[in-house]
């Protein structure tokens, strides 16, 4: 069995924990990275003999959505950030989700900025295959909840989703990062919609998303938790040929 760590910056949302552990094929340990709990100091090739990193104790790492901007001047950002940044560097597999995919882009050397909101069930096109999205057909349905928007990307990352409002999704080498959510069931897509401090309008209009139609489609979004999973069981693999 896969072991991830979840690294939960809903500021306490009670979705995120349940959508992942239904549609992860992984034990997660989490981490509520927004009240400052932090998984141990990983080590990557750069670490010296004897310094306080060490071997991860889990496979991957998931990055979850959160109702915080990357830009904030937030310690526990900071913090997330010198973490993952270590991940980065020991070659652990990453996913990041809606927030999660913005620090990645981040952190990688892109830039992140606010804009419009795109809110309820959208529809999002394949502009390159990858792994991540075997078995996904394009245009395929997924859930977004973001008004921050990756605005330029990382140098050598590949853009593998898009829509008229930007990059739905990326790889950098076994990084990935998705804007929309796919872990989202409608019992989240509801709630989030409405608590959102938007114009009436503009909710209902998100509201008006929620079809039985659209949730079904969603379905096929949630194979990425799969794919992913392949990736991760093909890099610990390939790692203990090398051995």
């Amino acid at each position: 069995m896969l072991h991830y760590a979840l690294l939960d910056a809903s500021l306490g949302t009670e979705h995120a924990k349940r959508n992942f552990e239904r549609e992860t094929d992984a034990t997660l340990s989490v981490f509520e990275v927004n009240e400052g709990e932090l998984p141990p100091p990983v080590a990557d090739s750069e670490t010296p003999s004897g310094a306080s990193g060490m071997p991860a104790p889990f496979d991957a790492v998931i990055i979850s959505g959160s109702q915080s901007s990357v830009y904030d001047d937030e310690d526990w950002i900071a913090e997330l950030a010198t973490w993952v940044r270590s991940a980065i560097a020991a070659d652990l597999p990453i996913l990041g989700v809606c927030w999660g995919h913005q620090l990645l882009a981040e952190l990688l050397g892109g830039r992140v900025e606010g804009g419009d909101y795109e809110l309820g069930y959208v529809e999002v096109e394949i502009v390159e295959d990858d792994p991540i999205l075997d078995q996904i057909e394009s245009p395929f349905t997924v859930f977004a909840t973001h008004s921050d928007h990756v605005v330029e990307m990382p140098a050598e990352a590949t853009v593998l989703a898009e829509n008229d409002v930007g990059v739905q999704a990326f790889r950098h080498e076994n990084i990935y990062a998705c804007q929309f959510h796919p872990e989202y069931d409608l019992r989240t897509a509801t709630a989030m919609i409405e608590s959102k401090d938007r114009p009436m309008r503009e909710i209902q209009r998100a509201l008006d998303t929620c079809t039985t139609e659209n949730v079904r489609k969603a379905q096929q979004a949630t194979r990425i938790f799969q794919n992913f999973s392949d990736v991760v069981r093909d890099q610990r693999g390939a790692s203990a040929a090398a051995r």
